[in-house]
């Protein structure tokens, strides 16, 4: 094994070219404190941006936002896990499991970590009943890679069939489902879409967030594992301003979740929860494409959004797309007193292109346990466990070839492990969404 060099690179600050006037709007909040606090006014659809809105996300890339919004009170955040219980008098009769992972995502010779990306974590995520991803890079053949990346300054999000082998299993062991419904959705067009999705059926993983066809638009998608019935529901904020095709309207769920010129609208996830409730869904699970990039807390509006969704009927809320991680908010129902619903505002990018900063590397997985069983009401299926593991991307060399394989953070802290750069900074972010710690 060989350290990673230093010359890798370490954010987007690093690579994408970007304008001076952009330069000098980032240096100066750098020197006068202007994007402590989150930019409440910006832009996170990229269609959406201006000049400012630009600097910003070039500003926070490289140095990430660690306090909330000023109107996010930290009552909003019910991080006390012990209220995650069954009920009294609950008698269990059957029980299932559920992994969940972060935003899956290209990086240059990802081919090489096949079968090594996963080995550390292989156990936690493969043996589960079920094993989630949000998949953020379309697959086309290798020379299309190539033009749409380029010399790495594209924003593209795609990848060979072998970069999408080496992210989606390992050793024959695959992801149960995928969530495809991103701004990264219709980079490569809606044939780099249907690539990927063929991929999918052919390895005998589920997709959802990409109907086939118009009768599956606004449709959950709900299969049983160990005699429990999971309702899956997915939507994107938005697909970078890419247009939907004419005549394939329906081709992803998309959905203006975090628009600053709209009011944000939850009637397409509600359609896809009345569905899974109409196929007699004993769990419904969100996976949400939303929320403002390298912050580590959601807006308030994002918070309001999410416990709405809980109420209509959402046991789970799995966000991604800010590639850093956010709070976990424990979140016991008006719907049902004894239901405690699980926010995850984010999950973290599980992989990418950037190598060491830490906000960056970092991500969660999340392992859950349900029981179903009989109570004074009739059936239900509750949220047994969940256990919240931060992990981080571990990048080396095997000869001329990079590689890259998922750590657990723990592991290396507990062993005081000199290899690994920036262990203690992760655990201060961990610290800090878990209510532990103040800002980085």
């Amino acid at each position: 094994m060989q350290a990673v060099p230093r010359k890798l690179p370490n954010t987007p600050v690093d690579v994408w070219r970007t304008t001076p006037e952009t330069l000098d709007l980032a240096e100066n909040a750098k020197r006068f404190g202007w994007w402590d606090f989150p930019l409440e006014s910006a832009a996170t659809d990229s269609a959406e941006m201006d000049g400012i809105d630009r600097a910003y996300w070039f500003y926070k890339s490289a140095r990430p936002i660690t306090r909330t919004s000023r109107d996010v009170s930290d009552a909003l955040f019910l991080n006390d896990k012990s209220i995650v219980e069954l009920p009294t008098a609950f008698r269990k009769q059957q029980t299932a499991t559920l992994s969940a992972l972060g935003d899956l995502i290209q990086a240059r010779g990802l081919e090489h970590s096949k079968d090594l990306l996963f080995e550390s974590i292989e156990a936690a995520v493969f043996n589960a009943d079920i094993s989630f991803a949000n998949y953020e890079s379309v697959v086309a053949d290798d020379h299309v890679v190539s033009e749409a990346i380029g010399d790495g300054r594209s924003s593209m999000m795609c990848c060979s069939s072998a970069q999408y082998s080496a992210l989606t299993e390992h050793q024959g062991r695959r992801f149960t489902i995928l969530n495809l419904a991103n701004n990264h959705s219709l980079d490569l067009g809606v044939q780099g879409l249907r690539t990927t999705q063929e991929l999918c059926r052919a390895n005998g993983i589920i997709e959802i967030g990409a109907p086939r066809c118009a009768e599956e638009y606004g449709r959950g998608t709900v299969f049983t594992k160990r005699g429990i019935r999971f309702g899956f529901v997915s939507v994107t904020f938005g697909l970078n301003g890419r247009p939907l095709p004419d005549g394939e309207h329906y081709c992803v769920h998309a959905s203006p979740l975090m628009s600053k010129r709209v009011v944000a609208d939850l009637e397409l996830l509600k359609s896809q929860i009345r569905s899974c409730k109409h196929q007699n869904a004993d769990v419904i699970i969100a996976s949400i494409h939303w929320g403002f990039e390298f912050e580590f807390f959601p807006r308030r509006k994002q918070i309001e959004l999410a416990h709405a969704l809980v109420e209509e009927g959402a046991d789970i809320i799995l966000g991604h797309h800010p590639h850093v991680v956010q709070p976990i908010e424990y979140y016991r129902t008006t719907r049902d007193p004894n239901r405690v619903a699980v926010i995850a505002y984010s999950l973290g990018s599980l992989t990418w292109d950037w190598y060491t900063a830490p906000h960056l590397i970092l991500s969660l997985m999340l392992n859950f346990q349900f029981a179903k069983g009989d109570t004074s009401a009739g059936s239900r299926t509750y949220i047994e466990s969940v256990t919240a593991t931060p992990l981080f991307r571990n990048i080396f060399y095997r000869g001329d070839n990079k590689v890259m394989r998922i750590e657990q953070l723990r592991d290396h802290l507990d062993a005081k492990n000199a290899d690994f750069g920036h262990l203690e900074q992760m655990q201060q972010y961990v610290d800090l969404i878990s209510g532990r710690g103040a800002p980085v």
